[in-house]
């Protein structure tokens, strides 16, 4: 893996993503055959510092750090205070002389990029109010052990252009997957996004639709995909978000507009009867809990690379 940190899929490039998939794979099968890795990890320790709460970030890293043999230390607002008690940069070079990789769940993406500026050792970025490539790599792997390839499939977005969106759309570019966003009229990327992205396709198969149509959007999706209306962040937003996303609820009448069977996914945790029904929830389409686990998976390989730098 060239990259030493993990900040955004825009800056990760595409062999390092693929090493990633290809790890993953080796790993889950060799821990379905041999019931362990063997320690790859042993003697190192992973800090994660969390200014979000999260059950899946934080119960994936752990236990990936785990199964690699390693140890972790937890890390919380309280403690950590990024940017408040101390400056980022003084931050990043105490811990990193403490630990061997450090995963930050942050509020402001400029938090995470100082951090691994100031880091001697391997910085992920576990989430941040700009990106979330660790849930990007875990969706798009989900993709591939359901249909067994990326080209030429179709994801379609419910929702905002948030964190979720941007890093599945940087992801799509580089693995030459078709990209539709659809949501409320001013809800979309910025100019800014769309350059960046621009700069991420590494496979012409990719092409990406934005729009306000739900419907038309999903036409020919093969993925559809969905998120809450109102991240942690924009609370005092709640209300107003779900009077405007109300027609972007994900149900099995609108998941009539997409392909047959097509598979459903959801980052979690999901408000059932907001932007998605019970009845997709439970329903045969839906994909988020093999979602949620390979979140571990994807997350145990980009520890197992980052770790031989």
């Amino acid at each position: 893996m060239k990259s030493k940190h993990f900040v955004s899929i825009a800056t990760t490039p595409l062999e390092d993503v693929l090493e990633i998939f290809d790890t993953t794979e080796r790993q889950k099968r060799t821990l379905a055959t041999d019931g362990l890795l063997g320690p790859i990890a042993y003697g190192k320790t992973l800090g994660m510092l969390f200014e979000k709460p999260s059950l899946r970030t934080r119960v994936s890293f752990e236990v990936a750090m785990t199964q690699l043999g390693g140890r972790s230390i937890f890390l919380g607002q309280n403690e950590v205070q990024l940017g408040g008690r101390e400056a980022m940069c003084d931050f990043g070079r105490v811990l990193s002389r403490y630990v061997d990789i450090i995963m930050a769940r942050v509020f402001k993406h400029h938090h995470v990029e100082e951090l691994a500026a100031n880091s001697r050792v391997p910085v992920i970025n576990g989430l941040s109010d700009y990106s979330h490539p660790c849930q990007a790599l875990a969706d798009l792997w989900t993709v591939k052990e359901r249909y067994g390839k990326w080209e030429g499939l179709k994801m379609t977005f419910v929702g905002d252009g948030n964190n979720v969106a941007r890093s599945l759309g940087f992801l799509c570019a580089r693995l030459g997957m078709k990209f539709a966003l659809a949501g409320p009229s001013g809800y979309g990327f910025d100019d800014a996004y769309l350059k960046t992205l621009d700069t991420c396709v590494d496979n012409s198969n990719f092409s990406l639709e934005v729009g306000s149509d739900p419907k038309k959007l999903l036409k020919g999706a093969d993925v559809v995909y969905t998120d809450v209306w109102a991240s942690m962040g924009q609370e005092a937003e709640k209300e107003a978000r779900k009077k405007v996303f109300l027609p972007y609820q994900v149900n099995n009448a609108l998941l009539k507009s997409a392909k047959p069977g097509a598979l459903v996914l959801h980052c979690l945790p999901a408000h059932r009867g907001e932007e998605i029904a019970d009845a997709v929830m439970d329903g045969p389409q839906a994909g988020m809990y093999d979602q949620a686990e390979n979140r571990l998976h994807t997350e145990r390989a980009l520890i197992t690379l980052l770790l031989k730098k």
